[in-house]
């Protein structure tokens, strides 16, 4: 095996490469329910916010709001905010309504408006879902014997 085919050893031994020490961090909290779709992007400690952002400042019908062409739209003018202000890379945190009676899997808008930040040129760091679960607090409704149809 020759050298030249190795990584370099700045990159074995643990320590960041250019462009990582060149990009500012931000986390973008997206909330992507079946009727809104909302963009909140904060700095990284999670104590200021940078750009906010909804599908519902992006059309004028409330049926759109939740749409991936909404989301789209709303994510392109995220990434132009956050390049004003300095933000190049981000951590994205996706919540679904979630609770006992809410649909647990995220909207339209969640997976069309990660999308659209990477192209937007912002390097996307962590994906994670924090949808809330619940552990038992709330009976839900029906009754003893369910929902009889």
């Amino acid at each position: 095996m020759t050298s030249a085919s190795r990584t370099p050893r700045s990159q074995h031994r643990g320590q960041r490469s250019q462009a990582d020490k060149n990009s500012r961090w931000g986390v973008a909290h997206i909330r992507a329910s079946y009727n809104n779709t909302i963009i909140h992007v904060t700095d990284i400690t999670g104590s200021e916010t940078i750009a906010r952002v909804t599908g519902g400042q992006m059309v004028k019908s409330d049926r759109l709001k939740s749409s991936q062409t909404t989301a789209m739209s709303a994510a392109a003018k995220t990434a132009e905010i956050c390049r004003d202000k300095g933000v190049t890379a981000l951590h994205v945190k996706i919540r679904a309504p979630g609770g006992h009676n809410g649909p647990n899997n995220p909207g339209p808008g969640a997976q069309a408006a990660v999308r659209a930040l990477s192209r937007r040129g912002l390097r996307i760091g962590l994906i994670e879902d924090v949808t809330p679960i619940p552990h038992g607090g709330c009976r839900k409704k029906g009754g003893r014997r369910g929902r009889r149809v």
